[in-house]
């Protein structure tokens, strides 16, 4: 009789596997009592209205006001947030993450005029202002803020996009709410004979599965439970991209995407440049498919085989502490410094929540604020190699966290998400050249270099194909064309043509994932995965194959936080992403690996 493996309620799972969140607060009621001398606090917001242009002082003291409320708000929404996370079905945490987000946007809504009064004061003043002493240490953010002086609305129509705060935030929340706690995918038998709950998070790990038996039943459950909320999950997405499309009109943008690419000064052309690299490499992506297909010995290869490993039963069972183990081991070429710390976070400093548990949000991520732990949130599965590389990607953003905010003032501490994929997947490189150099068989090595073949594949081809399906539907959106459910699933279906071309049989239910990826509900995010990686390979083997000096460059990319534009940081470290050539060199060396493992399988 097959064994129920069901994940176990918030209420069981011990407390030194859970992150300690009493560094932000002690308790529940402790977030009440700064929650409610932060709403106390909200007259305050308007205080400097209509002065912001008399002095350099008066403009100081409002930045630093700001300064501090943004803190203690951001500390009050981590808490919110992270304990949300924990169970989303949670009423009490549903109900504090609603409160927060309230509270915010009527911060924003007292606080909407700052920008604009800016943005008034005369240039020859605020040139006047900018040399000023005091104003030294908030210099960059106001010449990012003067680039937006087009885009800038008058007060009050600042304020009215500022109240709108809450209802923008709908198209995620039904998302979220849909994906990670009504929809019921049911069991799935797995290659061992246990029912297994099909999650949002067992779902990866049950297409990794060496019985094909088991990747198709999990495939065709999951996407079946899917295709019963199509209309639901088209509507919401349609409600997203009609929210970016209203939102870059107001204020000025030829287009969604120069709205989203304005605040890092990333050229569309260097969008369109990765779009075109990675077309370039598909032959090659076909090529490794066909590979696949043949390792695996199918007649036809379908998405639920592009996950599972090429070598059968090279699946490790490598324990949480083993894990962190290879990710202190891999990193040691960044120095003690940076190994202690991430191994204290990692482990008896309880930064990471480490499995999952009923209700628990999927998938990972890493989050924090200033002057406080930077939080990672697992569903760390002993048997899956993915999640030790995962929680070497989450540890390094948080590394990357720990390092901007000693070296930042708070409102440079935080770093563009562009740089943070550069962080977080130069961990993943490192963890597979370690691996790689240790492994104790032909057998392992050839699952390595697999592993860093999807790497790629997922990471740098893959988000493209999402990116360039972000670009589509938007620009149907923009051109009046309504995106309906036939639209979104033809327009995703040429893509996925395209990108798995004839190696592969494409199942009609694979249309729906254009629907099903969270980041599509965050417009024009995911092209940062791709560059990231790219100029992550690039910096990992400057690091490897390198000394001092580049240890030291790399880790004064990760102090750097936001204290430049991300373009300008990552040319400092030794990567240019508005030229093509990063991209071209990470397709370059996903042929080399293809071409050796054409020699190995």
């Amino acid at each position: 009789m097959s064994k129920r493996k069901a994940p176990a309620p918030r209420s069981k799972v011990a407390q030194a596997d859970t992150w300690d969140l009493t560094r932000l607060f002690s308790s529940d009621t402790a977030w009440e009592k700064a929650f409610a001398r932060l709403e106390k606090r909200l007259p305050e917001a308007a205080a400097f209205r209509g002065k912001l242009g008399r002095s350099a002082r008066q403009l100081w003291r409002c930045l630093e006001f700001s300064n501090e409320v943004g803190l203690l708000l951001e500390k009050a929404g981590a808490y919110a947030q992270l304990k949300y996370s924990e169970d989303i079905a949670n009423p009490q945490y549903q109900a504090m993450v609603a409160r927060f987000s309230f509270l915010a946007t009527r911060f924003g809504e007292a606080s909407s005029y700052i920008n604009p009064e800016i943005q008034a004061i005369p240039k020859a003043r605020m040139a006047v202002f900018l040399k000023d002493p005091l104003l030294q240490p908030h210099r960059f953010t106001l010449e990012c803020l003067l680039r937006y002086r087009p885009h800038i609305l008058s007060p009050n129509e600042e304020r009215l996009l500022a109240m709108q705060g809450e209802v923008a935030e709908t198209p995620s929340k039904v998302f979220d709410q849909l994906s990670d706690a009504d929809l019921k995918f049911g069991e799935v038998e797995d290659e061992e004979g246990n029912l297994v709950e099909l999650t949002q998070s067992s779902f990866r790990g049950l297409l990794e599965s060496p019985r094909r038996a088991v990747r198709k039943e999990a495939f065709h459950k999951y996407y079946g439970v899917m295709e019963g909320h199509s209309n639901t999950l088209a509507a919401t997405l349609n409600g997203s991209v009609l929210q970016d499309v209203y939102y870059a009109r107001a204020r000025n943008y030829p287009s969604a995407r120069e709205a989203a690419l304005f605040g890092d000064k990333m050229p569309v052309a260097a969008y369109d440049a990765l779009i075109a690299a990675v077309r370039e490499a598909l032959p090659t992506v076909y090529r490794y498919l066909e590979l696949r297909r043949r390792a695996l010995r199918l007649k036809k290869l379908h998405f639920c085989d592009t996950y599972t490993p090429i070598v059968k039963d090279a699946a490790k069972d490598i324990t949480y502490d083993e894990a962190v183990d290879l990710c202190c081991a891999a990193t040691a070429p960044l120095g003690n410094e940076y190994v202690n710390a991430m191994r204290c976070g990692l482990s008896s400093g309880r930064w990471v929540d480490r499995y999952e548990n009923r209700g628990k949000h999927s998938g990972a991520f890493s989050y924090g604020c200033y002057g406080c732990p930077p939080y990672i949130l697992m569903n760390y599965k002993s048997g899956v190699l993915d999640s030790v590389f995962t929680l070497a990607h989450e540890a390094g953003h948080s590394m990357h966290s720990w390092y901007s905010m000693r070296a930042q003032s708070y409102q440079y501490a935080q770093y563009p998400i562009l740089l943070a994929e550069v962080a977080s997947t130069f961990n993943e490189q490192l963890l597979g050249r370690y691996l790689l150099e240790n492994a104790a068989s032909e057998q392992e090595r050839v699952l390595l270099i697999n592993k860093q073949i999807d790497e790629i594949r997922g990471t740098i081809i893959r988000q493209t194909m999402f990116a360039e399906y972000e670009k589509v539907i938007h620009e149907i959106a923009e051109g009046g064309q309504p995106l309906t459910l036939e639209t979104l699933r033809g327009e995703y279906r040429k893509l996925l043509d395209a990108y798995f071309g004839p190696a592969m049989v494409v199942d009609k239910e694979l249309e729906l994932e254009g629907m099903r990826i969270p980041h599509f509900y965050r417009a024009f995010y995911v092209y940062k995965y791709a560059t990231g990686l790219s100029a992550a390979i690039t910096l990992s083997r400057m690091v490897l194959d390198g000394g001092e000096q580049e240890r030291k460059r790399y880790l004064a990319f990760l102090a750097a936080g936001g204290s430049r534009y991300p373009l300008d940081t990552l040319k400092t470290a030794g990567v240019n992403l508005s030229e093509p050539e990063p991209i071209r060199r990470a397709m370059d060396v996903f042929k080399e690996l293809v071409d050796i493992l054409e020699t190995m399988v």
